[in-house]
């Protein structure tokens, strides 16, 4: 009898491990500070090969919007798949006021956390949450040793290089200083020397294909993060990404000036930007920067982008060299969008499209071919989409839906709600198919904006004193996502 009963617990075991071996594997690659920037998303002046041929058999969603237009906000949101309710969820230290340090009942939960609780090897390398690194210490000092997200990772790793520490890094010039060493006194872009090392970025792809390795090893379904820093400030990559483009004929902005009908309230004077002290110019709300120095940050933009989509690509083909490319989840991911002088503005920090408008793309196990799905998702949908594809159940409420049905098909989900939510600048805004309606609680008139994408996709003119009865009717679909984090 014990043997038999000995005999039903390996069996039971044995068939334990080949369930939680047949769950899919997800590499989860976030890209900071990333516009939908790519060839496969309609910039043909952008050199991303390795992100298009991956495009080419994935879901690439190209209306897919970040919570918040701000890092630690946006990742805040995703992570946990919660719209803002506080003003802390607003902020930069979002993860860290809510999470860091919290025991398990008192804090929103990451969905790694949920992952790693039902059998997922966890590790993240890089920038997943707000920390360069994973752990909380401020800019300028010694890394500490208190993770951000403390349940969520059975590894959080690092290569810092002669940066030494997260945020040097984070902040890195090629000589191996950074802005901080260097008091704000530098350009806000570099073409250094050397190869993809010569910035922290290359160490992470090189640490990620090194991890995937390890990775295949085991008998245990990952979960793997990798965040690069590129393109976020400074515009710094190796010098032969510069060399893949003309800056002479690139483009500039569709929308040079602030849009007509609008508050300079809603945009902001490009403070991030200016804090690198030796830019050639000093963009303000007053009027542009000259058409060459904007050709020039656009290039060093896009040198970033192609530097980091290198580093795709390496990831990309280390899962097919160890053999996990057929049980892995694939989602690349930019926490927000970028005013690249669009409305005068050189940043994030605003609720219009450019800055709320992030890649998103998405690849699953047995994806046959990849098609564009033109329905409006929101990043909190991500985790309950991740959950279902992993077959994982969801414990904690969240603001979001899994779209793991559009996958399939964009049209696989008539009913689904095809809205997006934001929050910044004492603003709420909803994104529909065809409409971006905007509510400020703020004196500054006019304080309720009105986008019609049809007629307008780049938001030059605010319509809603011309349409009042179509503000009435969209405003039902707003009153759904004021979560009175404004206090009304």
């Amino acid at each position: 009898m014990h043997h038999l009963r000995l005999t039903a617990l390996l069996l039971l075991s044995l068939c334990l491990t080949a369930a939680a071996q047949q769950k899919p594997n997800v590499l989860f690659i976030c890209i900071d500070d990333l516009r939908p920037d790519f060839g496969c998303y309609g910039n043909k002046e952008v050199h991303s090969p390795n992100i298009d041929a991956f495009a080419a058999g994935a879901v690439v969603f190209n209306r897919q919007y970040v919570a918040v237009p701000t890092c630690g906000a946006s990742r805040a949101a995703l992570l946990t798949g919660r719209y803002p309710r506080t003003k802390v969820a607003l902020s930069n230290d979002a993860a860290e006021k809510t999470i860091t340090g919290k025991p398990r009942g008192e804090k929103p939960e990451t969905f790694i956390e949920n992952l790693r609780r039902n059998g997922y090897y966890t590790v993240g390398i890089g920038k997943i949450s707000h920390s360069a690194d994973g752990y909380v210490y401020p800019y300028t000092a010694p890394r500490g040793n208190e993770l951000e997200l403390p349940n969520s990772w059975d590894e959080m790793l690092m290569d810092a290089g002669k940066w030494e520490t997260g945020w040097n890094a984070f902040f890195a010039y090629a000589d191996g200083s950074n802005r901080q060493s260097r008091k704000g006194e530098v350009k806000p872009y570099e073409a250094g020397p050397g190869g993809d090392d010569a910035y922290p970025d290359g160490l992470t792809a090189a640490l990620a294909v090194k991890k995937l390795k390890e990775l295949a090893g085991k008998k245990q379904p990952f979960f793997l993060g990798v965040g690069f820093f590129k393109p976020h400030l400074p515009f710094n990559a190796p010098e032969k990404y510069w060399k893949l483009y003309d800056e002479s004929r690139i483009s500039l902005t569709p929308s040079p000036g602030i849009p007509a009908n609008v508050s300079t309230a809603s945009l902001h004077p490009s403070a991030e930007f200016k804090s690198y002290k030796a830019g050639d110019e000093k963009p303000s709300l007053e009027g542009p920067v000259s058409d060459a120095y904007a050709r020039k940050l656009r290039h060093a933009y896009y040198a970033a982008i192609s530097y980091i989509d290198a580093q795709v690509g390496k990831l990309l083909a280390a899962l097919r060299q160890n053999g996990l490319d057929k049980n892995t989840i694939v989602v690349i991911w930019g926490d927000h969008g970028w005013h690249l002088g669009d409305d005068l503005v050189w940043g994030k920090h605003t609720i219009f499209e450019w800055s709320l408008r992030s890649a998103l793309l998405v690849k699953t196990p047995g994806m046959q071919g990849g098609f564009t799905c033109e329905r409006v998702v929101s990043a909190t949908d991500i985790y309950p989409t991740l959950m279902e594809l992993c077959r994982v159940n969801t414990p904690v409420a969240t603001d979001g839906a899994s779209f793991a049905r559009l996958l399939t098909a964009p049209n696989a989900a008539p009913d689904w709600r095809d809205v997006a939510y934001s929050y910044f600048r004492q603003g709420i805004t909803v994104r529909t198919p065809r409409y971006r309606l905007t509510k400020y609680f703020r004196t500054e008139a006019p304080t309720v904006e009105l986008y019609d994408h049809q007629a307008d996709p780049y938001e030059n003119r605010n319509i809603a004193a011309e349409q009042p009865a179509l503000v009435a009717e969209l405003m039902k679909e707003w009153e759904k996502g004021n979560t009175g984090v404004f206090g009304q």
